[in-house]
């Protein structure tokens, strides 16, 4: 199995498919990660906060294309096996 570009781009599209599917009152309010919790702690520069920021970032940005992305990944990967 050799290191390609196509798997570097599959690898990306999980991640990033990873991080849209946390929901913060489900999953990420139980590890201590939620909403509510940081909003007690200030907004301070923290390591948390920045990772917060940036799962929440790409929730809202990524969460229309994530979907034309996924269909057109799943097309080629249909056509082409």
């Amino acid at each position: 199995m050799a290191f390609t570009f196509w798997g570097l781009l599959e690898a990306a599209l999980l991640l990033v498919n990873a991080i849209c599917v946390l929901h913060e009152e489900r999953f990420l309010a139980k590890v201590g990660w939620g909403g509510e919790q940081m909003q007690a702690y200030g907004s301070g520069p923290s390591v948390k906060s920045q990772i917060l920021n940036i799962i929440r970032s790409v929730r809202t940005v990524m969460r229309i294309p994530l979907i034309f992305i996924n269909v057109g990944v799943i097309l080629v990967k249909f056509v082409l096996g």
